[in-house]
């Protein structure tokens, strides 16, 4: 049995249930994880140093497989939906029984980390996989320990990850063989049949979205954040596709993280120690901070090479559109590290309409942030598919629906309050269509998003002249430096301003339709920020 580090983890094991696996490598070094993936025929490495892996069936998570333990600690606290399916305790610890079983006789990787970069929230964590290469998914995204820490470090959450043990739906009261499963009582998500490593990182994210606004009264938030030269913190919420990550790149400010975050009474923190990025179509020009962090120690994620060479073609989805990468926060050139930052002054809520019809920047009451972030909204066209080629609306509550123990409300009145409290301002960026809907319109060009969320965060849009929206009561910007005026009000891009008319009184009603779910828990403040139809 080879054990290396500090700790000796097999008593710990047992302590889990895995009993005589074949070898433990404990807290190895990327250089180790990577040599191993390589020696096992499961990764190569690319041109750039990286090492690129295939997931294998799945390519991103499943949503429909993650469960939640309903016992006498979630059963009133936990919202229950299509997202947070309920599973009885007995279950869990049958199927949990069965998985620790299954690494007898086997190599087991094994890594103590740690979530939430504010010691205040820290959360201790123990991974346990069976490949190499998800022990390097796990030092990269979360917070890596000294190894003075990890002599008295004790795990307060363990995940354990099996992609070759899969659940009989049969019995263990699963929908298919592969699941992810989360016990907050035992505090333990089991993940089986997948070897997407999504599943580790969101499975965290879920319980620190449950733990951190239920016992500490910290806001979770799905979103990217940055800090200027200032010290002036800004958070981007937005869905895929909606230019979270790009925006919050900016070589003129610090990055404090690119993808989950908690808002204290103090600061905003990052949840994590590592970026976890989307590269399909990525390009040195797009995206140069990602395309740089793509070296020795990042993790590529179903990426195909051009045939006969260890160069990476971003373009190509015959495996998935959902390509990704994983590396450590300091691997970007201006992250701020430890990755904490002040209150907020400057909140984007980010999205692609693709019906052309919100405006491409516009200033939110307090009122209308929290309808907007409880709707989640952004519109996109699947134009890889064939035939289809009208915008497809996504509603994701608070900007991350399938993270979400607790009531959608439960988040919003916690922004609302921080709002309040800290006068911070909230803006709405349209980085979508303009001059009519896809097919007729034209995206609108990242310059001009660029220039309108600096002259934001410059408090050059302060003290302007604005006009509301007719159908979502936002306040339109009549000038913006940098960016032509007319660009502004969407409906002076519209050739038929009827059409636009039309076009912006459906959208609105998409928003009341889909906002019936929460009404009945919803303020009458936030109601009051309905689209006026």
């Amino acid at each position: 049995m080879q054990v290396s580090s500090v700790r000796n983890p097999v008593a710990d094991l047992l302590e889990l249930g895995i009993r005589q696996p074949n070898h433990i490598y404990y807290q190895l070094e990327p250089a180790e994880l990577i040599a191993q993936t390589v020696a096992a025929g499961q990764g190569v490495i690319t041109s750039s140093g990286a090492l690129a892996v295939n997931t294998g069936q799945f390519t991103g998570r499943s949503p429909k497989d993650k469960f939640i333990v309903k016992d006498e600690l979630t059963a009133a606290t936990v919202n229950w939906n299509d997202f947070n399916i309920p599973v009885n305790p007995a279950s869990f610890d049958k199927l949990y029984d069965k998985i620790t079983r299954y690494f007898t006789g086997k190599d087991v990787w094994v890594r103590d980390g740690y979530a939430c970069a504010d010691p205040a929230y820290r959360v201790n964590i123990k991974v346990i996989s069976e490949t190499p290469w998800a022990s390097l998914f796990a030092y990269n995204m979360f917070l890596r320990p000294t190894e003075e820490e990890l002599e008295n470090m004790h795990p307060e959450w363990t995940v354990i990850q099996a992609p070759g043990f899969l659940a009989d739906p049969a019995t263990d009261d699963t929908r298919q063989g592969n699941f992810a499963m989360v016990s907050f009582t035992r505090k333990t998500i089991i993940i089986g049949g997948s070897a997407y490593t999504g599943e580790i990182k969101k499975g965290i994210f879920t319980i620190l979205n449950y733990i951190l606004p239920h016992e500490h009264g910290v806001l979770s938030m799905h979103c990217s954040a940055n800090q200027g030269e200032h010290g002036d913190t800004a958070i981007f919420f937005g869905l895929s596709g909606t230019g979270k990550t790009t925006l919050s790149a900016d070589p003129d400010r610090k990055l404090i993280g690119d993808d989950e975050h908690g808002w204290s009474a103090d600061n905003v923190f990052n949840f994590e120690g590592g970026c976890y990025a989307k590269c399909i179509d990525l390009s040195e020009e797009k995206e140069p901070q990602i395309f740089h962090a793509i070296r020795e120690g990042a993790l590529l994620e179903n990426v195909i090479c051009y045939p006969g060479t260890a160069d990476v073609n971003y373009a190509d989805k015959c495996i998935t559109e959902n390509t990704r990468v994983s590396y450590p926060l300091h691997y970007i050139d201006n992250a701020l590290i430890p990755s904490i930052g002040s209150i907020p002054e400057n909140i984007f809520l980010l999205t692609c309409d693709a019906y052309g019809v919100l405006p491409p920047i516009s200033r939110l009451t307090p009122e209308q942030a929290m309808y907007q972030f409880i709707s989640g909204y952004t519109a996109r066209v699947a134009g890889t598919e064939a035939g289809i080629t009208e915008p497809t609306t996504t509603f994701s509550t608070c900007f991350g629906a399938p993270f979400l123990p607790l009531h959608p409300v439960k988040y919003a009145a916690m922004l609302g309050e921080k709002l309040r409290h800290h006068k911070a301002k909230v803006w709405l960026v349209n980085t979508g269509w303009t001059g009519g809907a896809y097919g007729t319109g034209q995206r609108i060009k990242l310059s001009y998003t660029r220039a309108m969320v600096a002259a934001a965060l410059k408090g050059q849009l302060d003290k302007l002249a604005y006009k509301d929206h007719p159908v979502f009561g936002f306040s339109i910007p009549e000038s913006c430096p940098g960016v032509p005026a007319e660009l502004l009000d969407p409906s002076n891009t519209w050739a038929d301003k009827a059409a636009y008319d039309k076009q912006a009184i459906a959208l609105g009603h998409k928003f009341v339709h889909n906002f019936e779910k929460y009404a009945d828990q919803a303020t009458p403040e936030i109601l009051s920020a309905s689209p006026r139809i």
